[in-house]
């Protein structure tokens, strides 16, 4: 139980570390009017998805080809992308107001009584395979 509270306040102090140093750097400031961006603004969620989305797309590509990253040199571009793809979500959590520590236990502990998550149901014909 400790070992999970630390984990969710890691996960927290991060997100709060990153969207913090974001809102400093202007990203959550309307370029346009100098304003703050307002928290549920759909337009800027679809947006900030997209960018999650293209960062997947990039560690895609950069596993298809077993490219290293062109930044970090030392490290692969898949592992690179993905960590990009969690800094953007964590990112768009923070700005929301989203307890994703929380999320994150919550659906773990759900998916394990799920049914179509279990061994067996997943070798059925139809079942999920990955």
């Amino acid at each position: 139980m400790f070992i999970e509270q630390d984990v969710k306040l890691g996960i927290a102090l991060l997100q709060n570390k990153i969207y913090t140093a974001n809102v400093a750097a202007g990203w959550w400031t309307n370029l346009e009017t100098g304003q703050p961006v307002p928290k549920g603004d759909v337009t800027t969620i679809l947006s900030k998805l997209c960018l999650v989305h293209s960062e997947v797309s990039e560690a895609c590509e950069g596993a298809r080809k077993g490219l290293m990253d062109d930044h970090l040199p030392h490290r692969p571009m898949a592992e690179v992308e993905l960590a990009d793809a969690v800094i953007r979500i964590l990112d768009l959590a923070g700005h929301e107001g989203y307890d994703l520590a929380g999320a994150i236990f919550e659906k773990l502990a759900y998916n394990q009584t799920r049914k179509d998550h279990k061994i067996e149901n997943r070798m059925k014909e139809g079942g999920k395979k990955a």
